[in-house]
């Protein structure tokens, strides 16, 4: 396949959007996938080159907190291993078995995780007592989101804040940087996958890859600097439009 550099480029500010978008809420997706899909990739590559440029920018958000002093990658080396594994089981999973069946659920979790954060005043705020320990979170949230990560992908991120959230009582923004951190994660064990089995389109996902990694950091910066006012609303509102989607290409598939 062969790309115009017009194309090219427009592919670039869409990953620097996505890149932003996704450092904060999660969701960059949304903006990635279709719009490689518009570009005549195939749907299987489409995939593969979106998890190529989004490991760049779930890598940057990652480090620009890191380096920031909000994650602790000694603290999360368990839950970073136990995603690891189950994104890579996830992705050779999918293979096989049909993820059909998750495409009704996740919408419905979605819009859950919208409500919970739109009408619980107080979620995101931290200081609350852990509801598992960290080796319990690691197996059962790392494991479980970073297998579903690799078998499907839709709103891991939000999966990961509302469990940071909700289980681990953590504040917004050490939620969303222990998001990225989980979420570059489980995208280079899927990725290293797809690259055993020469799917990315390597042009087009390098060129992304640049702009999602410059948008990303722009993400993670606002993040920092905003903190729970701007996450919080960004997560009700990202977390939605991925259920509209998803229900509305169920739809059109059921019509079909």
């Amino acid at each position: 396949m062969e790309f115009s550099f017009e194309v090219i480029t427009a592919l670039f500010f869409v990953a620097m959007l996505a890149g932003f978008i996704d450092a904060i809420a999660g969701g960059g997706g949304l903006l990635t996938l279709p719009a490689l899909l518009s570009a005549g990739i195939p749907p299987t590559q489409a995939l593969a080159t979106n998890k190529l440029q989004s490991s760049f920018g779930s890598f940057s958000a990652s480090l620009y907190f890191v380096r920031n002093g909000l994650v602790n990658l000694k603290e999360m080396r368990l839950a970073i291993v136990c995603t690891f594994i189950g994104s890579a089981l996830g992705a050779e999973l999918v293979q096989y078995i049909d993820a059909g069946a998750l495409t009704s659920l996740i919408p419905l979790l979605l819009l859950g995780i919208s409500c919970y954060f739109l009408f619980a005043p107080q979620a995101g705020v931290g200081g609350g007592e852990p509801k598992l320990s960290e080796t319990a979170f690691a197996f059962s949230v790392g494991f479980g989101i970073g297998f579903y990560d690799g078998f499907f992908g839709p709103g891991t991120g939000s999966l990961f804040t509302i469990c940071f959230v909700a289980i681990a009582q953590l504040n917004m923004l050490a939620a969303t940087a222990r998001t990225k951190v989980l979420n570059f994660t489980s995208n280079i064990a899927a990725l290293l996958f797809f690259i055993f089995a020469g799917l990315p389109v390597w042009e087009v996902g390098l060129a992304m890859a640049v702009g999602g990694f410059l948008g990303a950091r722009f993400g993670a910066k606002m993040a920092i600097t905003k903190g729970r006012e701007l996450i919080r609303p960004m997560v009700v509102i990202i977390s939605m439009i991925m259920a509209i989607k998803l229900l509305w290409e169920q739809n059109l598939q059921w019509f079909q």
